[in-house]
């Protein structure tokens, strides 16, 4: 049992197998030579696992993003951000965080809102006489935030991973996600006055108001998905569908911007992005399936309780197990592998699981600009030709503020189960 089930995908993982091949095989190896299990159980939990209403929400989300993503949707938010900011110290950084937080409450994929946010920012950044270290470290660090804002796509993977409701996940992930926003703002002001660099024009308040009346259409999206849910209109999967249609609609007939064939190209697009996620899902919920049947999250439970274990301590453990985890690993593999693992043992310690979602999404939201192997660092080094030793350095102070964030979202739970408990 050992050898398959922690043996095998540690060989697999360190020869760089995929994730999906290296769940499935170590699952496979189980049931065919260690249980006495009949193999049909192993096509039965693979489908099983992605039979779910909640899962549908994924597909859409990936949809909407890649649509607002091809528009001018970030653009007109972009300039929506500047002239509420006007010429005040780190105004341009200042809007790259807002447009980064608006543009995840439409689309909740962070690879996607640093390649759009970049290829917005990076030139005006460099014009405006900031270091490219900084603007590497920027670019980079502040798509993580939509890994917990909403509609968050590693939420929904939680919420199908520890049978919780998406809908209390995503107003437990509002708070903190406009906390690190706001950390971030507070850092990148800090920053310019430091340095002496005045951005933009003086604030006008017609400016603003065209800005807005061009950018209306823009910011519809998180006010229907959003609004939708906790207005008792739709759920998260149909908010999802709803958001699909509202941005085909405003790039096409809207913005004018989009072909039909370009609207095809999206979908394929999402298509491909969607199975990714979904066989990494399939694979996932065999291996914890099998976890499970051994009961192995029990014997951490037992074992850790022997310990005698204090809950933030447990917490600071696991924070420290994730943020590792998270280096390596991608944010959906990690919880769909971890969730069932640790789900008893979060229970038996007395901590909501709704809150535990909020800290493995920010645990793995750094993950993503985290040395070596973020995904977020590749996407700025492949996109923008950054060397990956600027990189590194220019993430440095960004990873101590998400670091505090950190802190802050695991032990005060009332920032994740605030916003929950005055809903429901």
């Amino acid at each position: 049992m050992i050898f398959t089930l922690a043996i095998i995908p540690t060989a697999l993982m360190i020869c760089g197998a995929p994730v999906f091949l290296v769940l499935l095989t170590a699952s496979a190896a189980t049931v065919l030579f260690v249980m006495d299990v009949p193999v049909e159980a192993l096509h039965q939990t693979l489908f099983g696992a992605i039979d779910s209403f909640a899962l549908l929400a994924v597909p859409f989300f990936l949809y909407a993003g890649e649509l607002m993503g091809r528009g001018s949707v970030a653009r007109r938010i972009v300039d929506i951000m500047q002239a509420a900011t006007g010429s005040m110290r780190g105004s341009l950084p200042l809007a790259t965080v807002g447009t980064s937080a608006v543009f995840g409450a439409m689309s909740g994929a962070s690879a996607a809102t640093v390649a759009t946010i970049g290829s917005l920012m990076l030139k005006p950044l460099a014009q405006r006489g900031y270091p490219e270290q900084f603007r590497a470290g920027l670019i980079t660090a502040v798509g993580a935030i939509d890994v917990i804002i909403p509609p968050s796509i590693p939420l929904i993977i939680y919420a199908a991973a520890a049978s919780e409701s998406v809908p209390k996940l995503y107003a437990a992930g509002v708070v903190p996600g406009l906390l690190i926003a706001a950390i971030l703002a507070v850092y990148v002001v800090w920053y310019a006055r430091r340095l002496g660099i005045s951005d933009g024009l003086p604030f006008s308040a017609r400016q603003l108001f065209v800005a807005l009346r061009r950018g209306s259409w823009a910011l519809g999206a998180p006010v229907i998905i959003l609004g939708g849910i906790y207005g008792g209109l739709f759920s998260p999967t149909e908010s999802a569908a709803v958001a699909c249609v509202y941005a085909a609609l405003v790039t096409r007939f809207v913005y004018r911007e989009l072909s039909w064939d370009q609207i095809i190209e999206c979908a394929a697009r999402t298509v491909m992005l969607s199975a990714q996620i979904l066989i990494i899902v399939a694979c996932a919920n065999v291996f914890g399936w099998l976890l499970t049947v051994n009961q192995i999250p029990m014997a951490l439970v037992d074992l850790v309780q022997g310990w005698q274990l204090s809950p933030w301590m447990i917490l600071l453990a696991l924070n420290i197990v994730f943020l590792v985890v998270g280096c390596f690993v991608d944010p959906l593999s990690a919880i769909l592998v971890l969730t069932p693992l640790l789900m008893p043992l979060v229970k038996a310690a007395g901590i909501d699981p709704v809150h535990f979602g909020i800290v493995i999404t920010t645990n793995l939201a750094i993950g993503m600009f985290h040395p070596p192997f973020g995904l977020n660092i590749f996407v700025a080094q492949s996109l923008f030709k950054f060397p990956l030793e600027v990189i590194y350095r220019g993430i440095v102070p960004f990873l101590f503020l998400y670091l505090a964030a950190l802190v802050l979202i695991t032990y005060i739970p009332w920032l994740s189960l605030a916003a929950v408990r005055l809903i429901y």
